[in-house]
């Protein structure tokens, strides 16, 4: 039997293959982003609490209350914002759901969505399954920041969305004030939505404030706002996280979210609404990874790699052009055979396949595990 596919131009990511090497070859995954150390044992304790006492069935498909109840306190407290837990927050099966939900929610075919290249892998497959069409800008390397006026260049009778991601997924830069300003001004009278993926809310550095889409009440309302437990609490695997807009397109989101999930997992969400009472559970994140960012940064100072800022996420890009002139993914592969260090080629999150001479770390991982990586790094030649 035969189909015509959605994607035909999708096939097996970098990320699977890069990890099924590092697998394959008992490499150090640098690649993919996860951790590789156990995640808050009070936050375990508290979902297997919740499992004990019963929590085992179905929540509501928008999501345990008292979950929703804290995010909404969380929110006012980290962004002076007054959302409503009943009708602008839904909780979801990862942060990438809230996206590929998001943008369902909204999009018809012929709808033009802005990217900004490097891109999370699941962007433009999640705009071409619904019919839409990526319009691609480049951010400015080696800053990887967004140049406005090709922005507003871009902008078309059938611009429909803009995608933004901050911190960033693979680069590690951060909006600042002054983009939010930009984009205040593009979107303003028009019928834009916007979908702010901001599942590295909480590992952001060196003190510079999170320019959440909820700051700004006149972004919010036409903003899908998406986040991840997973990511910020280091359990991935347990593909939670939620969406906050406002109460007219959560209506929409509801409708397509019903019918694909459903209901997310309930003791999980049980534990998750105690722990976030409190505070420290998410104020102590930055500092927890920055220290990480910092001590590979120390590490890799013995390395012929040349790093590039990384503000937040779990990642770091390194360029490699004092060791090589291979391309990128080539370069992976090889050092990955015969060093024995798995990445991620930045090129794989370009469209075109642009090749910076970069690659992304991951430094989200044990000491003993960054440290073993850095040593093998060390011996390229």
């Amino acid at each position: 039997m035969q189909i015509q596919s959605k994607l035909p131009n999708v096939g097996t990511t970098i990320f699977t293959v890069m990890s099924g090497l590092a697998s394959e070859l008992n490499a150090v995954n640098l690649g993919q982003g996860f951790p590789d150390y156990n995640m808050n044992e009070e936050l375990i304790s508290l979902v297997n609490e919740a499992m004990q006492k019963g929590f085992n069935q179905y929540v509501p498909m928008q999501g345990y209350m008292p979950l929703r109840e804290s995010i909404a306190e969380k929110i006012s407290f980290l962004y002076s914002a007054n959302v409503n837990a009943q009708t602008q927050i839904t909780i979801t099966p990862g942060g990438t759901y809230a996206i590929y939900t998001a943008l369902t929610t909204v999009l018809q075919p012929g709808d033009e969505v802005i990217v900004f290249e490097p891109a999370y892998d699941s962007y433009i497959p999640n705009i071409e399954v619904n019919g839409a069409v990526p319009v691609l800008i480049d951010l400015k390397f080696p800053d990887y920041s967004i140049d406005w006026e090709k922005v507003k260049q871009k902008i078309t009778a059938r611009t429909r969305m803009i995608m933004l991601n901050s911190p960033h997924n693979p680069t590690g830069a951060v909006l600042r004030e002054s983009d939010i300003n930009e984009l205040r001004k593009i979107v303003k009278d028009t019928n834009i939505i916007i979908v702010s993926d901001e599942v590295y809310e909480h590992l952001i550095f060196d003190n510079i404030p999170h320019q959440s889409i909820l700051r700004y009440p006149d972004l919010m309302e036409r903003s899908f706002v998406c986040f991840s437990f997973g990511k910020v609490y280091h359990c991935t695997g347990w593909k939670l996280g939620y969406c906050v807009t406002s109460p007219e397109l959560m209506v929409e989101f509801r409708k397509v979210h019903q019918f694909n999930c459903f209901s997310c997992n309930s003791p999980a969400q049980v534990g998750l609404a105690s722990f976030l009472k409190n505070k420290e559970s998410y104020l102590s994140l930055p500092a927890f990874m920055q220290k990480k960012r910092d001590y590979f940064q120390e590490l890799m100072k013995e390395t012929k790699f040349t790093p590039l800022p990384s503000y937040g996420s779990y990642f770091q890009i390194y360029k490699y052009d004092q060791i090589s002139d291979e391309s990128d993914k080539d370069f992976a592969i090889r050092i990955t055979k015969e060093y024995g260090v798995a990445t991620i080629p930045v090129s794989a999150f370009y469209q075109s396949g642009a090749d910076n001479k970069a690659v992304r770390f991951c430094f989200a991982k044990k000491e003993e595990t960054l440290k073993l990586a850095v040593e093998r790094l060390m011996k390229i030649k």
